[in-house]
């Protein structure tokens, strides 16, 4: 008879700490296809791309439509996939992890909070009365993409524990700015996809609750939330956050489904979905003129509220919440750390973006808030890059 070993495991997978280990070189690819992108929108094939980004493909009958556009299928589909990937991270970190007590969880929840609202207010105030005041929600989004990867640049010159509360604040806030889309933003919402897809998540918990493992028993489901979440007007990624938070996970050294997951979507999501992502969000054309557009309301209302008013609200809530004994610092860190990934914050790109073409149908609006939020999320990502490093060699 075969003898059974009574011995771990020997491969111990690590799946958050392998998301941002590969990160740091996803990073450069990420950045490298902002570059890229850039460079073809000012080019003579800026055009095309263009045009190829808006051609249509999948399926369009009478009784079904799953027919998108290209960017569509990135932004709408493949981001999901990057969300479903977060949304396990955060769920292991609430089970397991570093989010596990109330005290580590809230803070980063409250920061969210303050760095969605303080942006919001400065662009209100400044373009109160004025024709472009209905894009105050432009500023409040983290483009958790972008965030991570630079922050993952930063490799282990930053305490481990920054990048899980990173990872957590950005979730927040993409929630928070989902909602802000969902309510104010979208035109007509059907509450009968909506419901259906509750419904299915619901039952996605039963099958936790009854001790379910199989990955597919969550997964096909999953695709049929995100079916639903899409039709129903609110953004689709958020699909990919629900899928998340029903599949089973453990405590101990046993991999869970959870975790295999985990470990089969980093490098893919890594090196495949962010970077495609960035190529085809960031393809602004300079035109003569755009810097001026900073110096109006709406262009000044997005550069003060996502440089400034993103960092100082992060920043606040925290020490406001930590002082209160609501909420715990993260391991190792330091004030001069929540500056720089406040920072980190203000890098707002496809969800500002978003935003910015559901508030204005003026094409010389969305061309200035676009330039805006380029603008504002470059000045964010390198102070913040470089506070963070200049944090981390005085450690």
């Amino acid at each position: 008879m075969k003898q059974v070993s009574s011995r771990r495991p020997r491969i111990n997978l690590q799946p958050f700490r392998d998301f941002f280990a590969s990160g740091s070189v996803g990073g450069i690819i990420l950045l490298l296809s902002v570059v890229v992108s850039l460079a073809i929108a000012n080019s003579a094939a800026g055009e095309r791309f263009a045009a190829f980004l808006e051609t249509e493909a999948g399926i369009h009958t009478d009784g079904f439509h799953l027919s998108f556009t290209l960017l569509e299928w990135v932004n709408d589909g493949l981001m999901a996939v990057f969300f479903l990937l977060v949304g396990l991270e955060i769920k292991r970190e609430l089970v397991e992890g570093e989010l596990s007590s109330p005290q580590q969880a809230s803070l980063p929840v409250f920061a969210a909070f303050g760095g969605a609202v303080l942006p919001a207010l400065i662009y209100a105030l400044l373009n109160n009365g004025q024709p472009a005041a209905a894009g105050w929600g432009i500023p409040m989004a983290t483009d958790i993409a972008f965030a991570i990867g630079i922050l993952s640049l930063l490799g282990d010159k930053v305490p481990a524990s920054l990048k899980i509360f990173l990872a957590a604040l950005a979730i927040v806030d993409d929630l928070i700015a989902i909602l802000v889309i969902a309510v104010f933003y979208s035109s007509e919402i059907h509450f009968t996809y909506l419901a259906t897809a509750l419904a299915i998540f619901a039952a996605l918990l039963g099958l936790n609750k009854l001790g379910v493992r199989n990955l597919a028993a969550y997964l096909i489901p999953g695709v049929v939330i995100w079916y639903l979440v899409h039709h129903s007007g609110v953004h689709a990624t958020i699909a990919g956050v629900l899928t998340a938070l029903a599949i089973p996970t453990n405590e101990g050294a046993q991999e869970s489904p959870l975790e295999k997951l985990e470990h089969a979507l980093t490098k893919p999501v890594n090196f495949l979905i962010m970077p495609v992502f960035a190529l085809v969000n960031t393809n602004i054309r300079f035109e003569p003129g755009m810097t001026q557009g900073l110096t109006e309301p709406l262009g000044l209302g997005i550069l003060l509220g996502l440089f400034l008013g993103k960092p100082l609200g992060i920043l606040l809530t925290s020490r406001l919440v930590v002082k209160l004994g609501w909420g715990t610092m993260p391991r190792k860190a330091r004030w001069g750390h929540l500056l720089g990934l406040g920072l980190l914050g203000g890098i707002g790109f496809t969800m500002s973006i978003f935003v910015a073409l559901l508030s204005f149908a003026d094409p010389h609006y969305q061309l200035t808030a676009k330039f805006a939020i380029l603008t504002a999320s470059v000045a964010s990502g390198l102070v913040g890059y470089g506070v963070l490093r200049g944090m981390g060699h005085r450690a």
